[in-house]
């Protein structure tokens, strides 16, 4: 994968994670109110920039991780997967 389309993957990836994550968790803390739907936008604004520089050096990580798995087991570690 080249470097652009791994940026933009994690753009992408980061905005549906903060997204489900930051109103998942809100509804499960206060229920389904209005304090809830009109929180969730500031809890997203916080929470994609976080997801998305957490992701700048988990990413890389967690491939050198599967790969080592992979290879550990037989299997091949390939970047196409």
């Amino acid at each position: 994968m080249n470097k652009k389309s791994a940026l933009l993957s994690q753009v992408i990836m980061t905005f549906i994670m903060a997204a489900t994550m930051s109103g998942i968790m809100g509804l499960i803390f206060t229920g389904p109110t209005m304090e809830w739907l009109t929180g969730w936008p500031r809890q997203f604004a916080i929470a994609w920039p976080i997801a998305f520089a957490l992701t700048m050096g988990a990413w890389p990580v967690s491939m050198a991780l599967a790969g080592r798995i992979l290879r550990g087991r037989g299997g091949e570690a390939s970047e196409t997967a």
